[in-house]
């Protein structure tokens, strides 16, 4: 399988059209159909479904949908990796890619970068925010430098650094709450409640175990990813958000406002990376930094 070929592919996928993207790609059309197909022959599956004489619109079959997937993780590491070789010895240039959930504590990994690019101002910074998940998927297949991770880490993959900081886990809600009148939010207050929670929290997490209850008997309403998405359904009345604190603005005009747990619930954080992972020159100096910002 030849990277132009994933390239051939992914502009089909993008343009929906064979004949759109034969003219992008300046291919004939022929050209292009028989690439195709000679591509569905060595994987020895369809991954494109044409469209009849009256509508030239072509979609991707499940197996196409999982090989576009991978074709952009794949051109994106060859990119990431051409930059990295390709730079000068003596030259600190370059990007760094960091993988992070929300979290106040980005402004530690942001004071680290920004000492960095004073010195090596040729350094670009990437972020890329998900669940914990994501971000050792990411690194497992190299498309991420650095991921900042929740609780305990697995010492045998990855090398961390732990972070001078917790995150404080408490309630989003409107400040016209009845339980915006509380200093802090204690489980039996949520048990009625229609609660908006973590995705990573449906199967069990350190949430619904601090709750005492399990998952039917809760009134979950909604789940999150992002919480920024989450105090948007918190504002229009939905529910209440269990969250971390410092991420979302709950001060002066804002209708939000945050209350922490009883008994206090607080998550530890690390950096981690690959373990025996070879860094490219502005990894190395990034770590370098942030080590050093950190004694």
């Amino acid at each position: 399988m030849e990277l132009r070929v994933l390239q051939y592919f992914l502009a089909i996928a993008r343009e929906q059209s064979i004949i759109r993207a034969a003219e992008s790609l300046h291919l004939s059309q022929p050209t292009l159909s028989t690439q195709m197909k000679n591509l569905e022959e060595e994987l020895g599956k369809q991954l494109l479904i044409r469209g009849t004489k009256g509508s030239r619109k072509v979609t991707l079959t499940e197996e196409g949908m999982i090989l576009r997937k991978r074709a952009e993780e794949i051109l994106d590491l060859v990119k990431k990796t051409e930059k990295e070789v390709t730079l000068a010895n003596d030259i600190i240039l370059g990007d760094i890619y960091i993988g992070t959930g929300e979290t106040d504590a980005v402004r530690i990994l942001a004071k680290a970068a920004k000492s960095l690019q004073d010195t090596c101002p040729g350094i670009q910074f990437h972020i890329s925010s998900g669940n914990s998940t994501f971000v050792k998927e990411r690194l497992d297949k190299g498309l991420l430098d650095f991921g900042i991770v929740f609780g305990a880490v697995d010492l045998t993959k990855y090398n961390a650094l732990k972070l001078p900081a917790k995150d404080v886990w408490g309630v989003l809600m409107r400040k016209d709450s009845p339980l915006a009148e509380k200093e802090a939010v204690s489980p039996e207050d949520l048990w009625d409640k229609p609660l908006i929670i973590s995705q990573q929290e449906e199967k069990g997490g350190i949430v619904i175990q601090w709750l005492e209850r399990q998952m039917p008997d809760l009134n979950i309403v909604a789940t999150y990813n992002l919480i920024f998405n989450a105090s948007l359904l918190v504002d229009e009345g939905l529910g209440y958000a269990i969250c971390f604190d410092k991420i979302i603005n709950t001060t002066g005009t804002s209708s939000l406002c945050f209350r922490p747990l009883v008994p206090m619930l607080e998550q530890e954080m690390s950096v981690i990376w690959k373990k025996y992972q070879v860094f490219s020159k502005p990894a190395e100096k990034f770590i370098e930094v942030l080590r050093e910002g950190l004694d």
